[in-house]
Protein backbone atom coordinates (compact mmCIF):
# COMPACT_ATOMS: atom_id res chain seq x y z
CA UNK A 1 0.00 0.00 0.00
CA UNK A 2 1.19 3.38 -0.91
CA UNK A 3 1.91 6.53 1.63
CA UNK A 4 -1.50 8.20 -0.25
CA UNK A 5 -3.50 4.84 0.38
CA UNK A 6 -2.18 4.69 4.27
CA UNK A 7 -3.38 8.47 4.81
CA UNK A 8 -6.73 7.64 2.65
CA UNK A 9 -7.24 4.93 5.13
CA UNK A 10 -6.65 6.84 8.44
CA UNK A 11 -8.81 9.38 6.96
CA UNK A 12 -13.05 9.28 7.97
CA UNK A 13 -14.13 10.91 4.84
CA UNK A 14 -16.92 10.68 1.78
CA UNK A 15 -14.53 11.85 -0.29
CA UNK A 16 -14.03 8.91 -3.27
CA UNK A 17 -10.07 7.60 -2.86
CA UNK A 18 -9.93 8.72 -6.81
CA UNK A 19 -10.89 12.07 -6.40
CA UNK A 20 -8.31 11.82 -3.02
CA UNK A 21 -5.82 11.04 -5.12
CA UNK A 22 -6.23 13.87 -7.67
CA UNK A 23 -5.98 16.28 -5.06
CA UNK A 24 -3.04 15.14 -3.33
CA UNK A 25 -1.16 15.19 -7.64
CA UNK A 26 -2.51 18.86 -7.70
CA UNK A 27 -1.10 19.37 -4.34
CA UNK A 28 2.36 17.92 -5.52
CA UNK A 29 2.03 20.40 -8.29
CA UNK A 30 1.08 23.44 -6.63
CA UNK A 31 3.40 23.39 -3.63
CA UNK A 32 6.59 23.19 -6.64
CA UNK A 33 8.83 20.96 -4.29
CA UNK A 34 7.82 22.07 -0.33
CA UNK A 35 5.57 19.00 -0.19
CA UNK A 36 6.28 14.99 -1.56
CA UNK A 37 3.15 13.11 -2.13
CA UNK A 38 2.93 11.77 1.59
CA UNK A 39 3.24 15.42 3.01
CA UNK A 40 0.51 16.72 -0.05
CA UNK A 41 -2.06 14.10 1.39
CA UNK A 42 -1.75 14.67 4.72
CA UNK A 43 -2.39 18.37 4.37
CA UNK A 44 -5.49 17.59 1.87
CA UNK A 45 -6.28 15.32 4.66
CA UNK A 46 -5.98 18.18 7.34
CA UNK A 47 -8.43 20.22 5.06
CA UNK A 48 -11.60 17.83 4.35
CA UNK A 49 -10.67 17.85 8.87
CA UNK A 50 -11.23 21.61 8.63
CA UNK A 51 -9.59 22.12 11.69
CA UNK A 52 -8.29 26.14 10.80
CA UNK A 53 -7.93 28.39 13.99
CA UNK A 54 -9.13 31.17 13.91
CA UNK A 55 -6.48 33.06 14.97
CA UNK A 56 -2.66 32.12 15.94
CA UNK A 57 -3.72 33.21 19.98
CA UNK A 58 -6.40 30.33 19.61
CA UNK A 59 -3.10 27.37 19.05
CA UNK A 60 -2.23 25.55 22.15
CA UNK A 61 -0.48 22.82 22.85
CA UNK A 62 -1.83 19.56 23.09
CA UNK A 63 -3.86 20.62 19.95
CA UNK A 64 -3.40 17.77 17.16
CA UNK A 65 -3.49 19.23 14.12
CA UNK A 66 -4.13 22.94 13.04
CA UNK A 67 -4.22 25.49 10.21
CA UNK A 68 -4.04 29.27 10.49
CA UNK A 69 -2.78 32.16 8.77
CA UNK A 70 -0.11 34.24 9.52
CA UNK A 71 2.38 36.60 7.75
CA UNK A 72 5.97 36.10 7.68
CA UNK A 73 8.27 38.24 10.17
CA UNK A 74 11.40 36.19 10.08
CA UNK A 75 13.08 33.30 8.57
CA UNK A 76 15.85 31.92 10.12
CA UNK A 77 18.93 29.98 8.56
CA UNK A 78 18.65 26.12 7.58
CA UNK A 79 20.28 23.98 10.10
CA UNK A 80 21.28 19.92 9.65
CA UNK A 81 21.16 17.49 12.19
CA UNK A 82 21.64 14.04 12.76
CA UNK A 83 18.79 11.62 12.99
CA UNK A 84 18.58 8.52 15.28
CA UNK A 85 18.81 6.53 12.59
CA UNK A 86 22.48 6.20 11.69
CA UNK A 87 21.52 5.05 7.85
CA UNK A 88 18.94 7.97 7.52
CA UNK A 89 19.73 10.86 5.53
CA UNK A 90 21.11 14.25 7.35
CA UNK A 91 17.90 15.75 9.00
CA UNK A 92 17.19 20.01 8.13
CA UNK A 93 15.44 22.34 9.76
CA UNK A 94 14.09 25.87 9.33
CA UNK A 95 12.21 27.97 11.55
CA UNK A 96 10.06 30.55 10.23
CA UNK A 97 8.47 33.01 12.25
CA UNK A 98 4.36 34.31 11.39
CA UNK A 99 1.84 36.14 12.96
CA UNK A 100 -1.45 37.74 12.82
CA UNK A 101 -3.09 40.46 15.22
CA UNK A 102 -3.44 38.14 17.52
CA UNK A 103 0.12 37.13 18.44
CA UNK A 104 2.99 35.16 16.37
CA UNK A 105 3.97 31.35 16.57
CA UNK A 106 7.60 29.72 15.06
CA UNK A 107 6.89 27.46 12.70
CA UNK A 108 9.39 24.45 12.01
CA UNK A 109 9.76 23.26 8.25
CA UNK A 110 11.55 19.90 7.42
CA UNK A 111 13.82 18.61 5.12
CA UNK A 112 12.71 19.49 1.67
CA UNK A 113 10.25 22.05 2.85
CA UNK A 114 13.23 23.85 4.84
CA UNK A 115 15.93 24.06 1.63
CA UNK A 116 12.59 25.17 -0.06
CA UNK A 117 11.20 27.94 2.67
CA UNK A 118 15.32 29.31 2.16
CA UNK A 119 14.85 29.86 -1.86
CA UNK A 120 11.22 30.64 -2.25
CA UNK A 121 10.03 32.39 1.31
CA UNK A 122 10.20 36.18 2.01
CA UNK A 123 9.43 38.27 4.90
CA UNK A 124 6.32 40.11 4.49
CA UNK A 125 4.72 36.71 2.36
CA UNK A 126 1.33 35.41 4.13
CA UNK A 127 0.72 32.24 4.52
CA UNK A 128 -1.30 29.36 5.03
CA UNK A 129 0.13 26.81 7.48
CA UNK A 130 -1.13 23.35 8.40
CA UNK A 131 0.48 21.46 11.03
CA UNK A 132 0.80 19.99 14.79
CA UNK A 133 1.37 22.12 18.21
CA UNK A 134 3.88 21.57 20.44
CA UNK A 135 5.88 23.42 23.30
CA UNK A 136 9.19 24.09 22.16
CA UNK A 137 11.69 25.44 23.86
CA UNK A 138 11.17 29.01 23.39
CA UNK A 139 7.39 28.68 23.58
CA UNK A 140 4.75 27.48 21.15
CA UNK A 141 5.58 26.08 18.36
CA UNK A 142 4.07 24.59 15.05
CA UNK A 143 5.65 21.46 13.56
CA UNK A 144 4.58 22.14 9.59
CA UNK A 145 3.14 19.43 7.49
CA UNK A 146 2.40 22.62 5.08
CA UNK A 147 3.16 26.01 4.17
CA UNK A 148 1.56 27.32 1.36
CA UNK A 149 1.90 31.19 0.33
CA UNK A 150 -1.58 33.39 -0.25
CA UNK A 151 -1.21 35.98 -2.25
CA UNK A 152 -4.17 37.61 -2.29
CA UNK A 153 -4.85 36.92 1.90
CA UNK A 154 -3.98 40.20 4.13
CA UNK A 155 -2.68 40.35 7.10
CA UNK A 156 -2.64 43.71 8.88
CA UNK A 157 1.06 42.91 10.65
CA UNK A 158 4.21 45.23 10.30
CA UNK A 159 7.24 44.85 9.47
CA UNK A 160 9.89 47.18 10.08
CA UNK A 161 13.94 47.38 9.59
CA UNK A 162 13.79 49.23 12.74
CA UNK A 163 11.34 49.79 15.09
CA UNK A 164 10.00 52.10 17.92
CA UNK A 165 8.03 51.86 20.67
CA UNK A 166 4.94 53.39 19.66
CA UNK A 167 5.23 51.12 16.33
CA UNK A 168 5.10 47.76 18.76
CA UNK A 169 2.12 45.11 17.77
CA UNK A 170 1.35 41.97 19.43
CA UNK A 171 3.06 39.12 17.27
CA UNK A 172 5.52 41.58 15.19
CA UNK A 173 9.50 39.62 15.86
CA UNK A 174 12.72 40.13 14.37
CA UNK A 175 12.36 43.55 16.44
CA UNK A 176 15.54 46.19 16.12
CA UNK A 177 14.64 49.06 18.71
CA UNK A 178 16.97 51.39 20.20
CA UNK A 179 16.08 53.29 23.49
CA UNK A 180 17.25 54.62 27.21
CA UNK A 181 17.46 52.29 30.04
CA UNK A 182 14.67 53.49 32.35
CA UNK A 183 15.22 50.61 35.24
CA UNK A 184 16.58 47.17 35.65
CA UNK A 185 15.47 43.90 37.57
CA UNK A 186 17.34 41.56 39.54
CA UNK A 187 17.53 38.02 37.97
CA UNK A 188 14.81 35.24 38.73
CA UNK A 189 14.84 31.55 38.43
CA UNK A 190 11.84 29.01 37.95
CA UNK A 191 11.38 25.66 37.13
CA UNK A 192 9.61 24.19 33.57
CA UNK A 193 7.78 21.79 32.90
CA UNK A 194 10.16 19.53 31.91
CA UNK A 195 12.22 19.87 35.51
CA UNK A 196 15.06 22.27 34.09
CA UNK A 197 15.30 25.40 36.01
CA UNK A 198 14.57 28.71 33.85
CA UNK A 199 15.76 31.96 34.06
CA UNK A 200 14.33 35.75 33.19
CA UNK A 201 15.00 39.76 34.45
CA UNK A 202 14.13 42.70 32.96
CA UNK A 203 15.15 45.72 31.71
CA UNK A 204 12.75 48.99 30.96
CA UNK A 205 13.59 51.19 27.90
CA UNK A 206 12.13 54.28 26.70
CA UNK A 207 12.34 56.66 23.41
CA UNK A 208 10.37 59.94 22.06
CA UNK A 209 7.46 57.47 21.54
CA UNK A 210 7.11 55.93 24.63
CA UNK A 211 8.64 52.82 27.43
CA UNK A 212 8.37 49.26 26.66
CA UNK A 213 9.01 46.19 29.30
CA UNK A 214 11.73 44.09 27.77
CA UNK A 215 12.41 40.31 29.26
CA UNK A 216 14.88 38.71 29.18
CA UNK A 217 15.23 34.38 29.07
CA UNK A 218 17.69 32.17 30.26
CA UNK A 219 21.43 32.68 29.13
CA UNK A 220 19.86 36.50 27.74
CA UNK A 221 19.16 37.22 31.59
CA UNK A 222 22.39 38.43 32.39
CA UNK A 223 22.39 41.46 30.19
CA UNK A 224 20.37 43.25 32.70
CA UNK A 225 23.12 43.33 34.94
CA UNK A 226 25.42 44.61 32.11
CA UNK A 227 23.40 47.98 32.13
CA UNK A 228 22.43 51.18 34.32
CA UNK A 229 19.54 53.30 34.10
CA UNK A 230 20.41 56.10 31.85
CA UNK A 231 22.30 54.38 29.19
CA UNK A 232 21.51 53.59 25.80
CA UNK A 233 20.95 49.82 24.37
CA UNK A 234 20.05 48.66 21.28
CA UNK A 235 17.63 45.66 21.21
CA UNK A 236 17.98 42.98 18.53
CA UNK A 237 16.05 40.10 17.09
CA UNK A 238 13.39 40.76 19.80
CA UNK A 239 9.65 39.45 19.61
CA UNK A 240 6.72 40.86 21.07
CA UNK A 241 4.33 39.32 23.12
CA UNK A 242 1.41 40.36 25.98
CA UNK A 243 1.50 40.26 29.81
CA UNK A 244 -1.60 41.46 31.48
CA UNK A 245 -2.88 43.36 28.78
CA UNK A 246 0.79 44.79 28.16
CA UNK A 247 2.95 44.78 25.38
CA UNK A 248 6.44 43.57 26.32
CA UNK A 249 9.73 42.68 23.99
CA UNK A 250 11.19 39.37 24.92
CA UNK A 251 14.50 38.84 24.01
CA UNK A 252 15.38 34.57 23.78
CA UNK A 253 18.32 32.72 22.36
CA UNK A 254 18.58 34.73 19.29
CA UNK A 255 17.99 38.10 20.62
CA UNK A 256 20.38 40.45 21.67
CA UNK A 257 20.89 44.23 24.11
CA UNK A 258 23.92 45.95 23.36
CA UNK A 259 25.03 49.41 24.59
CA UNK A 260 25.29 51.80 21.96
CA UNK A 261 26.39 55.81 21.12
CA UNK A 262 23.00 57.18 20.27
CA UNK A 263 20.83 60.24 21.94
CA UNK A 264 17.60 58.39 23.09
CA UNK A 265 15.34 60.79 25.36
CA UNK A 266 12.49 59.38 27.05
CA UNK A 267 10.14 62.21 28.43
CA UNK A 268 7.85 60.64 30.52
CA UNK A 269 3.71 62.23 30.81
CA UNK A 270 2.61 62.13 34.06
CA UNK A 271 -0.41 62.65 36.04
CA UNK A 272 -0.60 65.70 38.26
CA UNK A 273 -0.76 64.59 42.06
CA UNK A 274 -3.84 66.57 42.93
CA UNK A 275 -5.67 64.27 40.32
CA UNK A 276 -4.47 61.00 41.41
CA UNK A 277 -7.81 58.91 42.53
CA UNK A 278 -7.67 55.62 44.52
CA UNK A 279 -7.57 52.51 42.51
CA UNK A 280 -5.82 54.11 39.34
CA UNK A 281 -2.47 52.32 37.87
CA UNK A 282 -0.56 56.11 36.87
CA UNK A 283 2.75 57.45 35.87
CA UNK A 284 3.71 60.24 38.45
CA UNK A 285 6.84 62.08 38.77
CA UNK A 286 8.18 65.15 41.24
CA UNK A 287 10.57 66.30 43.62
CA UNK A 288 12.02 64.25 46.77
CA UNK A 289 11.23 65.84 49.82
CA UNK A 290 11.04 62.95 52.38
CA UNK A 291 12.93 59.90 52.60
CA UNK A 292 12.69 57.17 54.66
CA UNK A 293 14.88 54.22 55.74
CA UNK A 294 14.78 50.64 54.08
CA UNK A 295 12.06 47.94 56.44
CA UNK A 296 11.97 44.52 56.32
CA UNK A 297 9.10 42.61 57.47
CA UNK A 298 7.97 38.71 57.06
CA UNK A 299 5.61 37.75 54.55
CA UNK A 300 2.80 34.42 55.29
CA UNK A 301 4.78 32.35 53.77
CA UNK A 302 7.78 33.05 55.78
CA UNK A 303 9.82 34.81 53.46
CA UNK A 304 11.64 38.25 53.71
CA UNK A 305 10.18 41.19 52.34
CA UNK A 306 11.55 44.76 52.01
CA UNK A 307 9.84 47.96 51.63
CA UNK A 308 11.11 51.60 51.56
CA UNK A 309 8.67 55.10 51.42
CA UNK A 310 10.01 58.42 50.09
CA UNK A 311 7.48 61.65 49.38
CA UNK A 312 7.58 63.64 46.49
CA UNK A 313 5.54 66.92 45.58
CA UNK A 314 4.87 68.33 42.02
CA UNK A 315 3.26 71.81 41.67
CA UNK A 316 -0.45 70.50 42.64
CA UNK A 317 0.60 68.44 45.37
CA UNK A 318 2.57 65.47 47.66
CA UNK A 319 2.23 61.96 47.48
CA UNK A 320 4.28 58.96 49.45
CA UNK A 321 5.40 56.37 47.36
CA UNK A 322 5.95 52.50 48.45
CA UNK A 323 9.03 50.78 47.17
CA UNK A 324 8.82 47.18 47.21
CA UNK A 325 10.99 44.67 46.93
CA UNK A 326 14.54 45.34 44.84
CA UNK A 327 12.99 48.85 44.36
CA UNK A 328 13.60 49.84 47.69
CA UNK A 329 17.08 49.25 47.30
CA UNK A 330 17.26 52.09 44.54
CA UNK A 331 19.87 54.91 45.52
CA UNK A 332 16.94 57.59 45.71
CA UNK A 333 18.24 61.08 47.80
CA UNK A 334 16.68 64.30 48.63
CA UNK A 335 16.05 67.31 45.91
CA UNK A 336 16.57 64.35 43.46
CA UNK A 337 13.73 64.43 40.54
CA UNK A 338 12.31 60.76 39.82
CA UNK A 339 9.79 59.48 38.07
CA UNK A 340 7.95 56.63 38.71
CA UNK A 341 5.60 54.47 36.20
CA UNK A 342 2.32 51.93 36.28
CA UNK A 343 2.15 52.67 39.95
CA UNK A 344 -1.29 51.61 42.07
CA UNK A 345 -2.66 54.49 44.21
CA UNK A 346 -3.87 53.51 47.68
CA UNK A 347 -5.89 54.52 50.50
CA UNK A 348 -2.56 55.14 52.88
CA UNK A 349 -2.39 56.59 56.36
CA UNK A 350 -5.30 58.78 57.71
CA UNK A 351 -6.90 58.81 54.12
CA UNK A 352 -4.05 59.64 52.57
CA UNK A 353 -3.67 58.73 49.40
CA UNK A 354 -0.38 56.29 48.62
CA UNK A 355 1.49 55.74 45.57
CA UNK A 356 2.89 51.78 45.31
CA UNK A 357 5.58 50.44 43.27
CA UNK A 358 5.31 46.65 42.65
CA UNK A 359 7.28 44.66 40.05
CA UNK A 360 5.66 46.24 37.24
CA UNK A 361 6.80 49.83 38.32
CA UNK A 362 9.93 51.67 36.83
CA UNK A 363 11.88 54.25 38.90
CA UNK A 364 13.80 56.54 37.50
CA UNK A 365 15.60 59.04 38.35
CA UNK A 366 16.32 62.51 36.36
CA UNK A 367 19.43 63.61 34.61
CA UNK A 368 19.52 67.68 35.82
CA UNK A 369 19.91 68.62 32.10
CA UNK A 370 17.06 66.43 30.24
CA UNK A 371 13.97 67.25 29.33
CA UNK A 372 12.57 65.09 31.29
CA UNK A 373 14.27 66.83 34.43
CA UNK A 374 12.90 70.11 33.55
CA UNK A 375 9.46 69.02 33.16
CA UNK A 376 9.39 67.76 36.54
CA UNK A 377 11.34 71.09 38.02
CA UNK A 378 9.21 73.25 37.09
CA UNK A 379 6.13 71.58 38.78
CA UNK A 380 8.09 71.63 41.72
CA UNK A 381 9.09 75.10 41.52
CA UNK A 382 5.40 75.88 41.16
CA UNK A 383 4.61 74.06 44.45
CA UNK A 384 7.38 75.69 46.06
CA UNK A 385 6.02 79.39 44.89
CA UNK A 386 2.60 78.73 45.76
CA UNK A 387 3.84 77.43 49.39
CA UNK A 388 5.06 80.36 50.03
CA UNK A 389 8.86 78.98 50.46
CA UNK A 390 10.45 81.92 48.71
CA UNK A 391 11.67 85.11 49.95
CA UNK A 392 10.92 88.49 48.35
CA UNK A 393 13.58 88.88 46.47
CA UNK A 394 14.55 85.35 45.42
CA UNK A 395 12.52 85.63 42.31
CA UNK A 396 15.86 86.00 40.28
CA UNK A 397 17.26 83.07 41.30
CA UNK A 398 17.89 80.33 38.39
CA UNK A 399 16.07 77.47 37.61
CA UNK A 400 18.01 74.83 39.25
CA UNK A 401 17.73 76.99 42.76
CA UNK A 402 14.24 77.63 42.43
CA UNK A 403 13.75 73.71 41.85
CA UNK A 404 15.90 72.44 44.67
CA UNK A 405 14.20 75.17 47.42
CA UNK A 406 10.53 74.21 46.56
CA UNK A 407 11.27 70.56 47.41
CA UNK A 408 11.13 71.77 51.29
CA UNK A 409 7.87 72.65 52.55
CA UNK A 410 8.93 74.41 55.37
CA UNK A 411 12.54 74.97 54.75
CA UNK A 412 14.50 72.40 56.90
CA UNK A 413 14.27 69.37 54.19
CA UNK A 414 15.99 69.32 50.98
CA UNK A 415 16.92 72.69 50.04
CA UNK A 416 19.02 72.76 53.29
CA UNK A 417 21.21 70.42 52.17
CA UNK A 418 20.97 71.24 48.41
CA UNK A 419 21.62 74.92 48.63
CA UNK A 420 24.15 74.75 51.01
CA UNK A 421 26.15 72.74 49.24
CA UNK A 422 25.77 74.89 45.88
CA UNK A 423 26.57 78.21 48.04
CA UNK A 424 30.21 78.65 48.78
CA UNK A 425 30.46 81.29 46.33
CA UNK A 426 29.76 85.22 46.94
CA UNK A 427 27.36 85.49 43.91
CA UNK A 428 24.89 82.79 45.27
CA UNK A 429 25.17 83.89 48.93
CA UNK A 430 22.29 86.19 48.62
CA UNK A 431 19.80 84.24 48.12
CA UNK A 432 20.99 80.43 48.35
CA UNK A 433 23.62 81.78 51.33
CA UNK A 434 20.76 83.34 52.96
CA UNK A 435 18.64 80.46 52.59
CA UNK A 436 21.06 77.98 53.74
CA UNK A 437 21.88 80.41 56.72
CA UNK A 438 18.20 80.77 57.90
CA UNK A 439 17.66 76.97 57.57
CA UNK A 440 20.50 75.72 59.74
CA UNK A 441 19.59 78.16 62.43
CA UNK A 442 16.20 77.16 62.28
CA UNK A 443 17.34 72.89 62.60
CA UNK A 444 18.68 73.91 65.67
CA UNK A 445 15.77 75.33 67.38
CA UNK A 446 13.00 72.50 69.43
CA UNK A 447 10.69 71.21 66.64
CA UNK A 448 7.20 70.04 67.83
CA UNK A 449 6.14 67.22 65.73
CA UNK A 450 2.31 64.72 65.96
CA UNK A 451 2.22 61.89 64.66
CA UNK A 452 0.99 58.11 64.53
CA UNK A 453 3.98 55.77 65.14
CA UNK A 454 4.74 53.37 61.74
CA UNK A 455 7.64 51.67 62.80
CA UNK A 456 9.06 50.90 66.24
CA UNK A 457 12.22 50.53 66.97
CA UNK A 458 15.66 52.20 66.32
CA UNK A 459 14.16 55.25 64.69
CA UNK A 460 10.63 55.42 65.08
CA UNK A 461 8.75 56.49 62.33
CA UNK A 462 5.83 58.68 62.80
CA UNK A 463 3.49 59.81 60.31
CA UNK A 464 0.91 62.42 60.30
CA UNK A 465 -1.00 61.76 56.97
CA UNK A 466 0.99 64.38 55.41
CA UNK A 467 4.92 63.85 56.19
CA UNK A 468 7.02 61.31 57.71
CA UNK A 469 9.52 61.85 60.41
CA UNK A 470 12.11 59.96 61.63
CA UNK A 471 12.68 60.03 65.67
CA UNK A 472 15.27 59.21 67.98
CA UNK A 473 14.08 58.08 71.43
CA UNK A 474 14.15 56.05 73.91
CA UNK A 475 10.69 55.91 74.63
CA UNK A 476 8.45 52.39 74.67
CA UNK A 477 5.67 52.88 71.80
CA UNK A 478 3.31 50.86 70.36
CA UNK A 479 2.61 50.50 66.53
CA UNK A 480 -0.19 52.72 65.86
CA UNK A 481 -0.17 55.04 68.48
CA UNK A 482 -0.59 58.74 68.22
CA UNK A 483 2.01 60.41 69.89
CA UNK A 484 3.86 64.01 70.15
CA UNK A 485 7.60 64.73 69.81
CA UNK A 486 9.52 67.48 70.42
CA UNK A 487 13.32 68.37 69.96
CA UNK A 488 15.69 69.56 67.97
CA UNK A 489 15.61 68.19 64.22
CA UNK A 490 18.87 67.41 62.32
CA UNK A 491 19.21 65.97 58.86
CA UNK A 492 15.62 65.08 58.95
CA UNK A 493 15.62 63.27 62.41
CA UNK A 494 14.03 64.84 65.31
CA UNK A 495 16.28 63.60 68.90
CA UNK A 496 13.09 63.77 71.29
CA UNK A 497 13.65 65.04 74.24
CA UNK A 498 9.67 64.98 74.96
CA UNK A 499 7.81 62.52 74.24
CA UNK A 500 4.02 63.00 75.14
Amino acid sequence: MGAIEEVYEDLDTDVEFEEFEAAVEDKVEQMGGLADEETAAMLIAHELRDEEADTIADIEPGMNDVKFLGKVTAIGEVRTFERDDEEAEEGRVCNVDVADTSGSVRVALWDDMAAAAEEELEVGQVLRVMGRPKEGYSGLEVSADKVEPDEDAEVDVQVLDTYRVEDLTLGASDVDLVGQVLDTDSIRTFDRDDGSEGRVANLTVGDETGRVRITLWDGKADLAEEFDAGEVVEVGDGYVRERDGDLELHVGDRGTVERVDEDVEYVPETTDIADLEIGETVDVGGGVIETDPKRTFDRDDGSEGQVRNVRIKDETGEIRVALWGDKADREIELADRVVFTDVEIQDGWQDDLEASANWRSTVTVLDEGSDAAAGVADGAAGSGAAGGDRAAGDDDRDASETGLGAFAEDGQKAAAEAVAGESGDDEGAGAGGGAAAATAERSSEDVEFTGTVVQTGDPVVLDDGQRTKTVETDASLRLGEEVTVRGPERDGTIDADDVF
